[in-house]
């Protein structure tokens, strides 16, 4: 079969090539799955890069999100069947036209789902909604988020209105306010334009800004810490442009700010199986009645990597780039 592979860290469009290697075999209590869908995450490709938490040994696979079907069992799996339409957010290898994932890692999809959306239901979405259950916000309080138009932060403002909480979104370019808007997700500021910080303060009222989440880096990160509230926190969750954030001293001492940081994978690795379920209901939910959308900017194929490389990382994106075998 074909695989995504990398022998040596580097430029993900560079060092990542469609290779022949072998079919995999599920294990006991494995299943394997034929690819159809997998969408490109910048932690993918920070970690081919060699700059993500997790490091892999070369020669090294990739990807970890998709939708598939099951096209054989290991031993001991009972509750899944070959053909069945599963997705899964949290298996590293998934770039390949077949993986061998943990059957407790598999999620059956819905008949009603198609497989556009299937292929990005775990990761960032579930990413988001554990990320906003854990800032303990109540209904009618106030938060403020950079990268408001990637897709953890349009995620996170849908499924914020939907919880009666209020989000302020800070984008770098005064073009991201009408592409946010068209998707229905209003309160947006670009910090490309003058006097952006009154601006905030005009659409919150005054209200306090209790949390800020950012997931940018660089000054963007003061841009977030400079509109909190005394006591605010400041969660980091990303570092789209760069590893290193410049956070005013003065902002943290006089506001006695908390900084902290949100790895999806951790949280998600232990969460009480209750509280997962929990959160999965109210996605399907959120998806059902249109609260949230996850749209597609384009799909390439394993021997476009390049090309949708460069796709994922083109300014205004408003999808995901997905791949296909």
């Amino acid at each position: 079969m074909k695989a995504l592979i990398h022998h040596a860290f580097g430029n993900p469009a560079e060092v990542l090539t469609a290779e022949e290697i072998a079919t995999p075999e599920p294990g006991p209590g494995e299943a394997r799955v034929r690819l159809t869908l997998s969408p490109i995450h910048n932690h993918d490709l920070w970690t081919v890069t060699g700059n993500y938490g997790f490091k892999p040994e070369m020669p090294a696979r990739s990807g970890t999100e998709a939708v598939g079907v099951i096209d054989a069992l290991g031993e001991g799996v009972d509750h899944l069947e070959v053909g069945q339409r599963v997705a899964t957010g949290g298996t590293f290898g998934v770039w390949a036209e077949q993986f061998v994932a943990k059957a407790a890692a598999l999620i059956p999809v819905p008949d009603g789902i198609p497989d556009d959306v299937a292929a990005q239901l775990v990761a960032m979405p579930f990413s988001a909604i554990s990320l906003l259950d854990s800032l303990d916000l109540a209904e009618g309080d106030w938060m403020i988020q950079n990268a408001a138009n990637g897709a953890v932060g349009r995620l996170v403002a849908q499924l914020a209105a939907a919880r009666g909480i209020n989000v302020v979104g800070l984008v770098r370019r005064t073009d991201g306010i009408g592409e946010l808007e068209a998707q229905g997700i209003a309160r947006i500021v670009a910090t490309d334009t003058d006097g952006w910080q009154e601006r905030v303060l005009e659409i919150t009222g005054g209200a306090p800004l209790k949390v800020g989440v950012e997931s940018v880096g660089g000054p963007a990160a003061s841009d977030v810490m400079s509109q909190l509230a005394e006591n605010g926190t400041l969660v980091v969750f990303g570092a789209m442009a760069s590893p290193t954030m410049e956070i005013g001293s003065g902002d943290v001492i006089f506001k006695q700010a908390t900084v902290r940081g949100f790895w999806g994978s951790k949280v998600s690795a232990a969460m009480p199986a209750e509280d997962r379920s929990r959160l999965m209901r109210e996605l399907f939910a959120r998806l059902s009645d249109g609260t949230i959308t996850l749209p597609v900017e384009a799909t390439f194929s394993f021997g476009e990597i390049a090309d949708a490389v460069k796709a994922h990382f083109t300014p205004g994106r408003a999808g995901k780039v997905m791949l296909r075998p």
